[in-house]
């Protein structure tokens, strides 16, 4: 299946899991197009000073592929400074956050979640 940039859905959540601002969910493929045990396959962009609050992943993971800007990844409390080629997997019951710390440029992110089931 190929997909025009230009035919994907961008979905704009304000707040999201109580975070900052608004975040934009270019979705790549949506959960009903894909075959496997997976939840999400989006690139996701936090302008400067928005963020995805705190949550948990129970009986998932996601991974966090950075592509382009700067921001501040909090994993079960630990933080990490994340630039454009870094990852973050996280799981099983673990809690994370994602916070664009750049002043003038959008965090991009590639994010898959897939369910253990």
């Amino acid at each position: 299946m190929f997909r025009k940039q230009s035919d994907m859905e961008i979905q704009i959540r304000e707040r999201m899991r109580e975070g900052k601002g608004e975040v934009k969910i270019h979705h790549i493929f949506k959960k009903e197009e894909l075959k496997g045990k997976a939840k999400l396959c989006a690139k996701i962009s936090l302008d400067p000073g928005c963020s995805i609050g705190v949550h948990r992943h129970d009986n998932e993971e996601e991974i966090f592929y950075f592509i382009s800007g700067k921001g501040l990844a909090i994993e079960d409390g630990k933080e990490y400074i994340v630039e454009p080629g870094d990852a973050l997997l996280t799981g099983g019951g673990q809690s994370h956050s994602i916070e664009n710390t750049s002043p003038e440029e959008p965090l991009e992110f590639m994010s898959v979640i897939l369910l253990y089931n």
